[in-house]
């Protein structure tokens, strides 16, 4: 779809180790994309939070900031992942295919891109990440617990840049001006970071509660990543 594709494959050919690999890897993608490119615009929202994140674990703002950090190169690698799968013509989940698929339309507002690739990555890479997470840490998602307690202490910071994004990222793909009124707004106002957040945790306990029955469990992932594919394709509905 874009002349440097086989460079942004190679950008996400690595699996991250750490929360400091995570962010070199955002910065290899955002460095290689370019306006143009819808991913830059999730892109770029995705690195800033991790460098919220960053910024916590290192200044030890979390209950179990090693929790938190596992956490962060779980869910990063789960994206890292779908687009090494799009670029290689593998199968590919498709929440992040309905953006993939998407990423040079002219017309789409580039927050429309942020929002369609957190509506992947939150509704459904989310879960699977808090549950690869538990399986590395031998720590199961509850509610109430430290983990869950620093996990929903992100949700002000991600609201914060969030509503930054809504202000700057407002515009057309190639940064032309939107019409003053559209359905842009009423479909983003609709989206709560922190209700997504919410569910995510929620599946999640329920993925690791259906792990004795492998049937049950990945007709439960298809299932999320069917409503999500929907929930993307709306959000990615060109503004008039």
């Amino acid at each position: 779809m874009f002349p440097y594709d086989a460079t942004l494959l190679a950008a996400v050919q690595s699996s991250p180790r750490s929360v400091a690999d995570v962010v070199a890897t955002f910065q290899s993608i955002q460095a290689v994309c370019t306006d143009a490119d819808g991913l830059k615009w999730f892109n770029g929202l995705y690195l800033q939070v991790t460098l919220a994140v960053e910024a916590r674990v290192n200044s030890a703002r979390f209950q179990d900031a090693a929790w938190i950090a596992v956490l962060d190169v779980q869910f990063a690698g789960l994206y890292f992942s779908a687009i090494r799968s799009y670029l290689s013509n593998a199968p590919t989940p498709g929440c992040w295919q309905a953006l993939f698929d998407r990423r040079n339309q002219a017309a789409i507002a580039r927050i429309q891109f942020a929002f369609a690739g957190m509506n992947a990555h939150i509704n459904h890479d989310l879960p699977l990440a808090i549950v690869n997470t538990a399986r590395a840490t031998g720590a199961l998602p509850q509610h109430g617990d430290p983990h869950y307690a620093d996990y929903t202490s992100l949700n002000a910071t991600l609201d914060t840049l969030i509503e930054a994004a809504k202000q700057t990222l407002n515009v057309r793909l190639l940064g032309d001006a939107l019409p003053p009124v559209s359905h842009l707004e009423d479909t983003l106002a609709a989206w709560s970071v922190a209700a997504a957040r919410e569910t995510a945790w929620n599946n999640a306990e329920l993925l690791l509660h259906l792990e004795p029955t492998p049937l049950l469990s990945s007709a439960f992932v298809d299932s999320l990543d069917g409503f999500t594919a929907l929930a993307g394709k709306a959000l990615l509905v060109p503004v008039p």
